[in-house]
């Protein structure tokens, strides 16, 4: 396995956080500081970080845990701007855990988070849908239904971004479900499911349209519930979602073996 892959699977760091730290000089096999990313590590050799040994990764070893995020809160290391991010709310003991995608400033609710990136990339990448709450301050449109039961592809997919996004252009899937839960003057209230957890994707959606999303609060990923858990609060898998975790984990594998 490369070096960089395998300080990215036996650690909480990212292959590009793993990428600098060998140009850094902080990467040891034994005594001797590589700065190669693609050495390839072999079964004896022993890596430090930072002076820090990696134990390599037992097999299918991860830990998982369910944050309900809250407002005005970044999913980030550090910001530069001086915003307060998980990592300043959640306990000391998850520092070093990996969001399972992201949730924007403005939006809420439940975010996966694991000390293991194999993964965390796993699940980022998987079509396990996602499902949201969310409140629009216009009413539901023929257009936005037929786009959500159809799909949608736009080249300017900029109202509703960031405005420091470099995303421009965005096709979305048709949703997964839909169901109004309430609708008051202009304001109607919806939870929809989508498939995929692209760049502010249900804010871009409905920016579309000339839609702003007053609120979002995810409240499901695949057959993780947030159900009741407070805000700001944490909680780690239960026996019954490891195990649905492992299975996956185990079909995906399959899936790509059969896809090769």
């Amino acid at each position: 396995m490369r070096l960089n892959k395998f300080i990215s699977h036996n650690t909480s760091y990212s292959r590009r956080e793993a990428d600098r730290l060998i140009e850094a000089g902080e990467v040891r096999i034994g005594r001797n500081v590589v700065r190669d990313f693609a050495y390839d590590v072999k079964e004896n050799d022993k890596v430090f970080v930072k002076g820090r040994y990696v134990k390599p990764r037992k097999a299918g070893e991860v830990t998982m845990v369910v944050y309900n995020k809250p407002r005005g809160v970044l999913v980030t290391r550090r910001d530069d701007r001086g915003r307060p991010t998980i990592y300043h709310k959640l306990p000391g003991k998850f520092r070093r855990f990996i969001p399972v995608g992201r949730l924007d400033f403005a939006s809420q609710g439940l975010l996966l988070l694991t000390d293991n990136p194999t993964f965390a990339d796993l699940l980022m990448r998987s079509d396990l849908p996602r499902t949201y709450n969310l409140k629009i301050d216009k009413p539901l449109s023929d257009a936005m239904r037929k786009a959500m039961e159809e799909g949608l592809e736009l080249e300017d997919a900029t109202p509703g971004a960031h405005e420091k996004s470099a995303v421009r252009s965005m096709r979305f899937k048709p949703f997964a479900e839909v169901k109004v839960r309430g609708q008051s003057g202009r304001y109607t209230k919806l939870r929809v499911t989508i498939t995929e957890g692209q760049n502010r994707e249900l804010r871009r959606f409905f920016g579309h349209f000339g839609a702003k999303v007053l609120d979002l609060k995810r409240v499901a990923f695949g057959p993780i519930e947030l159900n009741n858990l407070p805000e700001n609060k944490t909680r780690y898998f239960t026996r019954q979602e490891y195990e649905w975790l492992h299975n996956f984990r185990k079909e995906a594998h399959t899936n790509d073996a059969t896809d090769a």
